[in-house]
C-alpha cells in the first residue's frame, strides 16, 4: 500500500516537473521564435514585403518619439493602440534599430514653459489638434492641445511626422480609420528619407514666366527641406542636365519654342520624370481684384508636346458645386458693407479617385480656376486619372468673362450634370519623341554635341510624367498680417488646410523614389461599426450574456470536474 503511494507521488512529481519543463522551454523559444496569423481580410497586422525590406537592412538605431500618451476619448487611443502595435512589429524585423517610446507633451512643466515646448513641437513640424476633454464626470469639457505625431531620428537626422489626418467633411471615426490607415506609410517613408545618404535633385524650371516670389513661398520651402533643388532656365541653358532626377514647371506664361520643346523631349526620352502645373488660360486670384475680366488662351504651345506624350490640357475652366468660398460684399448694415462667404463655383475642391497610391485615402484639394485634362486614347502610355471633380461639375470653354456678381445668383444644379472631370493625370511608360523623323543630319548632331547624348526617338526606360490642369494647387495665398501661407489653406478660412502640399510631396515622390514605399498607402483599413440603435435596443441582453455565460462556463467545468474526480475515487 505504502509502495503504491509512493509510486503515486512519484509519478505526480514527474508529470509535474515534465509540465515545467514544457513551460520553461516554451519561455524559451517564444524569446528568440515570434510568429502571428494575419486572419483580417485586408491584412491590417500585415507589412509591406518593402518596409521589411527596409527595416532588415538598417544599419544604426532609429529612434522614435510618439506623442500619444496620455487620458484621451476612445478614437484617439484605438489611433495610439495601433501606433503601438506598428512600431512592435517594426521590432521584429528591425531589431533593436527599432527603438521608440510613447511621451504626453509638457505634462510637467509649468503652464509658460509648456507654451514655449508646444510652439517648438510645432516649429519642428508638429501640428496641434484641438481637443474636448472631460477630466472628471462631474467637471464641464475642457479644451486641450494635443500633438498627434511622432519625432523620427536616425544618425543625427530627424524629420517630424502627423499620425492624425483631417479629412474635410468626414465621420470623425472614419478619419481616425484613415490616419490608421496610413500610419506604415508614413513611418516607412520617413524613415526611408533619412536613410537616404543624398536627397534627389529637383530641377524648378524658369524662362517662361514662371513665379519665384511669394506666391509659390510654400512649394520651394517644401522642396528644399526634403530635396536638392536648383533652378534650370530652359531658354539660356543648352540642354537639361540627366543628373535631374525631377523637374517641375509652375504656370508658364510664355510660348514654348520647338528648341525649348526639344530640351524636354529629350530629356524625357533619356528617362526624365516631369511635373507639370499648368494654366492655359489668363484666370488668376489676382484678376478678381478688377471685379470682371475675361480668361483668354496663354498661347503656350504645349499642345503637341503634351499630346505625344498621352495628355492634353484644355482651354476651358472647371466649375464645380463642391467649390471653396470667396468672400462677398451681400448688402448693407447701415453705413457697412454686409460680407458674407458664398461658395465659387470656379475654386473646385476636387476629389482624390483612390484609383493609384499617390492619391490613396487622402482628402479634398483645393484649387483655383483649374482647366480639365483629357487623356489620349491609344498607345502604350498608361493613363491614371489622379484628380477629379465632383458629380456636380460643367466646363465653360475659353475664352471666359468671370464676374464676382454672378456669384449673388444661386447656381442651377440642372447646369451642372458632368461628372468626374479629369484635372489630374499620371501618364506612366516609354514616351515617343515629338520630334522623330522631324530632326535632319545636322540638327541631330549639334544636339548631341551640345547634350553629349545622341537623339533618342523613343525612351529607353519606363518614364513617369505628371500633368495638372491648375498651377494654383500648389501656389499659396499671401496674408497681409502673416505673409506667405501654407498650400491648401485659404486665407478668408485659414482654420482648415486642404491636402494640397500631400498630394504635392506624393506626387513628388513617386517620381523621384527607387524604392516601393508608395505602396504602402495602398493598405485600406475596413471600418467596422456596431449598429448604434441595435446596440442600444439589445444592451440589457447582451450585458446579461456577457456576466452569466462566464460564471456559468465555470460552474459547468466544476461540476463536470467533481463528477470525475467522485468517478475515479469511488471506484
Amino acid at each position: 500500500m505504502e509502495a503504491t503511494r509512493k509510486d503515486k507521488r512519484k509519478k505526480y512529481l514527474q508529470r509535474t516537473l515534465g509540465v515545467l519543463a514544457v513551460i520553461v522551454a516554451l519561455n524559451i523559444a517564444a524569446a528568440y521564435l515570434h510568429g502571428r496569423w494575419d486572419l483580417t481580410a485586408e491584412k491590417r497586422y500585415t507589412l509591406a514585403a518593402s518596409t521589411r525590406s527596409l527595416l532588415k537592412n538598417l544599419d544604426a538605431p532609429v529612434t522614435i518619439e510618439v506623442y500619444l500618451k496620455g487620458k484621451y476619448p476612445a478614437g484617439f487611443r484605438q489611433l495610439a493602440d495601433a501606433t503601438r502595435e506598428l512600431l512592435e512589429e517594426f521590432q521584429q524585423y528591425g531589431g533593436n534599430n527599432i527603438r521608440f517610446q510613447f511621451l504626453n507633451p509638457g505634462t510637467d512643466l509649468p503652464d509658460s514653459m509648456r507654451a514655449s515646448f508646444q510652439d517648438s513641437l510645432m516649429a519642428r513640424g508638429i501640428l496641434p489638434f484641438n481637443l474636448q476633454v472631460q477630466e472628471d464626470s462631474k467637471d464641464a469639457f475642457a479644451e486641450r492641445l494635443i500633438f498627434p505625431g511622432a519625432f523620427i531620428q536616425y544618425k543625427g537626422r530627424e524629420t517630424a511626422i502627423n499620425l492624425l489626418k483631417s479629412q474635410g467633411g468626414m465621420d470623425p471615426m472614419a478619419a481616425l480609420n484613415n490616419s490608421e490607415a496610413l500610419l506604415e506609410y508614413k513611418f516607412a517613408s520617413a524613415i526611408y528619407q533619412l536613410q537616404r545618404e543624398a536627397p534627389p535633385l529637383v530641377g524648378y524650371m524658369l524662362g517662361h514666366g514662371e513665379p519665384e516670389g511669394p506666391n509659390v513661398y510654400d512649394a520651394l520651402k517644401t522642396l528644399h527641406e526634403q530635396y536638392q533643388v536648383d533652378t534650370i532656365n530652359l531658354r539660356s541653358d543648352p540642354y537639361i542636365q540627366r543628373e535631374f532626377d525631377a523637374i517641375m514647371f509652375v504656370r508658364p506664361t510664355q510660348t514654348f519654342t520647338d528648341e525649348d520643346k526639344l530640351k524636354i523631349d529629350q530629356y524625357v526620352m533619356n528617362g526624365g520624370k516631369v511635373i507639370w502645373f499648368i494654366d492655359n488660360l489668363t484666370a488668376s486670384v489676382d484678376s478678381l481684384r478688377g471685379r470682371d475680366f475675361v480668361a483668354f488662351d496663354r498661347g503656350l504651345q504645349l499642345e503637341d508636346l503634351l499630346f505625344k506624350y498621352g495628355a492634353r490640357v484644355n482651354l476651358d475652366l472647371v466649375q464645380d458645386l463642391q467649390s471653396d468660398i470667396i468672400p462677398l460684399v451681400v448688402g448693407n448694415f447701415g453705413d457697412k458693407p454686409q460680407i458674407q462667404p458664398v461658395p465659387f463655383p470656379y475654386f473646385p475642391l476636387f476629389t482624390p479617385t483612390n484609383a493609384h497610391p499617390i492619391v490613396k485615402n487622402m482628402d479634398l484639394v483645393m484649387s483655383r480656376f483649374a482647366n480639365s485634362v483629357d487623356t489620349i486614347k491609344g498607345g502604350d502610355i498608361r493613363k491614371t486619372i489622379l484628380l477629379a471633380s465632383s458629380d456636380h461639375s460643367r466646363t465653360l470653354r475659353g475664352p471666359v468673362q468671370i464676374t464676382l456678381e454672378s456669384v449673388q445668383q444661386q447656381p442651377n444644379p440642372r447646369d451642372y450634370r458632368m461628372r468626374g472631370i479629369p484635372v489630374a493625370v499620371l501618364l506612366e511608360g516609354r514616351f515617343p519623341s515629338l520630334f522623330n523623323h522631324r530632326l535632319g543630319a545636322e540638327e541631330q548632331k549639334a544636339l548631341e554635341t551640345a547634350s553629349g547624348k545622341p537623339f533618342k526617338a523613343i525612351a529607353d526606360t519606363i518614364g513617369k510624367m505628371i500633368v495638372v490642369g491648375d498651377a494654383d494647387i500648389v501656389a499659396n495665398a499671401v496674408s497681409q498680417k502673416n505673409g506667405p501661407l501654407q498650400m491648401g489653406v485659404n486665407e478668408f478660412n485659414p482654420q482648415y488646410v486642404f491636402a494640397n502640399k500631400e498630394f504635392f510631396l506624393n506626387s513628388m515622390e513617386y517620381l523621384t523614389s527607387k524604392a516601393p514605399i508608395m505602396d504602402t498607402r495602398n493598405k485600406e483599413l475596413t471600418l467596422r461599426l456596431l449598429d448604434a440603435q441595435k446596440v442600444k435596443s439589445e444592451r440589457t441582453k447582451w450585458q446579461i450574456i456577457a456576466f452569466a455565460v462566464p460564471i456559468g462556463v465555470i460552474l459547468l467545468f466544476a461540476m463536470v470536474f467533481q463528477f470525475i474526480r467522485q468517478r475515479k475515487y469511488a471506484g
